[in-house]
């Protein structure tokens, strides 16, 4: 049975969300409650795509046997095919290999983000954020230019893992199992923000001296924060590379990848995972409801209407920064154990 036009439209806008939320609260950790300015975030997201181009398709071809003398790159539409007419009867082997890819890919992000953050991360934050940037440029070159990770500049296809699903309803199961992991690493944030840890790197960002002179290895607390960021990053890329069934080097680009996460962070509110979350929602809804119907309202417009979602979210963003440089959702004290148990300490104490 054929999914309406209007489930399609939020099943994507979902997915989409679940993906970019992933991304967007790793950023949030390291920018907004660590304080680093991680303005290469399109290094880890395409670290973890690349990892889902070049990994899950290749063990499943030894697995399944398929003739070693078809080449993987040039011959991949053909590779795939029979990779998927097995996975439509192979459940388990599909989401064994499909948990097994999100962990290695969270493997190289957190590689990647210590690769990038050691030389530097002793730096200024200015100095910083130009290294990271750079770190995320190369990448993409590589990508372009080493054709057997993934295909350079005309990609290569990822493994359908939800084959054995079929039809419209692969979308909905993708999406369900996305929106999962999204609430599994927003727990895990929330539960390392409120723990002593996230006292300490809360300090660190705050007042970097005054966390050393207290004994408190503030070089040590940025770069674990980028490796913890950099994985929970690479899950995101290499969700989206699952979700579109394609790896494509071109398509990781810092625009969609690093402002974007960006503009939705400062959107939710910094340092507040909930912000990162409602600024994710709010962002990703905006953009798609603009793609859906600018050129029904190009009319409007003295200039192409391709450019609409970039003219106004760079003015949302100006106006957000002039009017509430906080955000929607504005930082607030993180307490390590509930309210409830606070009261109960209390009221203890002054028994």
């Amino acid at each position: 049975m054929a999914l309406p036009a209007e489930a399609l439209f939020i099943i994507d806008l979902l997915a989409l969300f679940a993906i970019y939320v992933v991304i967007a609260m790793s950023l949030n950790l390291e920018v907004g409650y660590g304080g680093v300015p991680n303005f290469g975030k399109v290094l880890v997201v395409a670290g973890g795509a690349f990892v889902a181009g070049w990994f899950p398709g290749r063990i499943l071809a030894l697995v399944y046997n398929i003739d070693p003398s078809i080449d993987y790159i040039s011959k991949n539409t053909l590779v795939m095919a029979l990779i998927n007419s097995h996975l439509k009867t192979d459940p388990v082997m599909a989401l064994l290999v499909f948990v097994v890819t999100l962990c290695l890919a969270a493997a190289v992000g957190a590689a990647l983000g210590l690769l990038a953050s050691y030389p530097a991360i002793r730096l200024r934050e200015d100095y910083l954020a130009i290294t990271l940037t750079a770190m995320g440029e190369l990448i993409k070159i590589v990508g372009y230019n080493y054709i057997p990770l993934v295909g350079g500049t005309l990609g290569i296809q990822v493994p359908d893992c939800l084959a054995f699903v079929g039809g419209e309803m692969r979308f909905t199961f993708a999406t369900l199992i996305m929106l999962g992991v999204a609430a599994a690493i927003f727990l895990f944030i929330e539960r390392l923000v409120r723990s002593p840890l996230g006292r300490v790197i809360r300090a660190t960002r705050d007042d970097a001296v005054a966390a050393s002179t207290l004994g408190k290895d503030v070089v040590g607390i940025r770069i674990r924060l980028l490796i913890v960021g950099s994985a929970i990053g690479a899950i995101g890329g290499a969700l989206y590379a699952f979700y579109t069934s394609a790896t494509i080097a071109s398509a990781y680009n810092r625009v969609d990848w690093t402002f974007w996460p960006w503009v939705m962070v400062m959107l939710g509110g910094a340092a507040n995972n909930r912000g990162a979350v409602v600024g994710t929602l709010t962002f990703v809804t905006a953009r798609k409801l603009i793609t859906f119907y600018k050129h029904e309202i190009a009319f409007l417009f003295p200039f192409d209407v391709a450019w609409l979602d970039f003219i106004l979210f760079g003015l949302m963003l100006i106006l957000l920064l002039m009017f509430r440089p906080e955000g929607l959702i504005p930082e607030r004290p993180t307490p390590t154990i509930g309210r409830r148990r606070l009261e109960e300490l209390m009221k203890a104490k002054a028994e």
